[in-house]
């Protein structure tokens, strides 16, 4: 007769644990709302759809505040809202998609549909019960002045639920801004079928090395980190890396008070 052996319960499934009902202490069931269950569709559908890969470049926003701050104060009294850093980061991702026309596209089978008109989504947090991406059309035709004003509204009637079903389709790149929230760097999923979203995060006073004539030398600057999450499918590293670099550049050195 054969000896008799333990059996084998390695590979044996474990019946998920259930929480008590009734009972004091108890975990809550909280089923998906309906934001909550195409957000997750969405996002589990991208992830298995693109080959995802971010990268970031750190930014100095002193030449952003020379407009932004002497602006704020009045801004905020004749607007109702504040003048943020994400207008001026929106205006310099259109500009820098002209050059990179690969990152304004959308993947359709085995090819690239380049858009001639940057439709910027921005990703709006519905107060912790949700996400969506309303689209401000042809976003590239708009100063950091009138993308100050479509941001705000946008955000705003999206809160309140007043947007028309058609504000949500047709996007061609996304920003997500988590900086009020101090994060440092964020991996943002990519808005399918877009190939690419940049991340803001939060902007503050940082001790920098700064070149001069005379040597280096440490400064007090806002600096900040934009990550862009790419579909690898679409583009290469090198083409993601020179976007970033011009959207850095122009954040960096342009001349923004012909925006305002």
């Amino acid at each position: 007769m054969p000896a008799a052996t333990e059996p084998d319960t390695r590979l044996a499934p474990v019946a998920p644990a259930r929480a008590p009902t009734g009972a004091p202490g108890a975990s809550t069931r909280v089923p998906f709302d309906r934001i909550r269950r195409a957000t997750a569709e969405h996002m589990v559908r991208s992830k298995a759809t693109s080959a995802h890969v971010m990268q970031a470049v750190e930014v100095d926003f002193s030449g952003v505040d020379r407009i932004r701050l002497p602006k704020r104060k009045d801004w905020r009294s004749k607007q109702g809202y504040s003048l943020t850093y994400l207008p001026f980061i929106a205006r310099a991702t259109c500009l820098a998609l002209r050059d990179y026309p690969n990152i304004n596209s959308s993947v359709d089978g085995d090819a690239l549909v380049l858009h001639p008109a940057v439709h910027l989504c921005i990703a709006v947090n519905l107060n912790f019960e949700g996400l969506v991406a309303p689209v401000i059309r042809n976003a590239d035709s708009l100063t950091v002045a009138g993308l100050a004003h479509a941001i705000h509204d946008i955000g705003d009637r999206a809160r309140k639920g007043k947007l028309d079903p058609d504000e949500y389709s047709g996007g061609t790149y996304t920003l997500s801004n988590n900086g009020s929230y101090g994060t440092l760097m964020t991996g943002a999923i990519i808005n399918q079928p877009q190939v690419a979203i940049l991340s803001v995060d939060a902007i503050g006073k940082r001790p920098v090395v700064v070149e001069s004539p005379t040597g280096d030398a440490i400064a007090i600057r806002p600096v900040g980190i934009l990550a862009q999450s790419f579909d690898h499918r679409a583009i290469d590293g090198a083409y993601s890396a020179a976007f970033l670099h011009k959207v850095r550049a122009l954040l960096e050195r342009k001349d923004w008070s012909d925006e305002m």
